[in-house]
């Protein structure tokens, strides 16, 4: 998509700190993060959030979880970490393109804002 942020970062136009990439995923570091360790990682595939997985493959969408254990695990999260993927405006996406946030590096809340 021409106006998507993600899919320009994809495209080299905006630039990124790449964690991770992978025939179907590209993960970067989130540029205002909330937590020490903040990711992100994105389906090279527009989609636009989970809402929109039917549009992505079942080898697309595994390639992002197992992504996420993989930066998990070179990111030394032992400890534990939170995926979380918002899903529309209600619930705060703010960039219409689906994506994991991968938090870690210090111990998260128990309530979810």
């Amino acid at each position: 998509m021409e106006n998507c942020l993600f899919c320009k970062i994809l495209a080299g136009e905006i630039p990124s700190s790449k964690v991770y990439e992978d025939e179907y995923v590209y993960a970067f570091r989130d540029i205002n993060p909330q937590a020490p360790t903040h990711i992100l990682v994105i389906p090279k595939k527009h989609v636009g959030s989970i809402a929109e997985a039917d549009q992505a493959s079942d080898a697309e969408l595994a390639a992002c979880l197992r992504a996420v254990r993989k930066i998990a695990l070179d990111e030394k999260l032992e400890n534990g970490y939170r995926v979380v993927s918002n899903c529309g405006p209600d619930a705060c996406q703010s960039v219409p393109h689906l994506h994991f946030h991968i938090l870690g590096g210090r111990k998260m809340a128990e309530e979810m804002a």
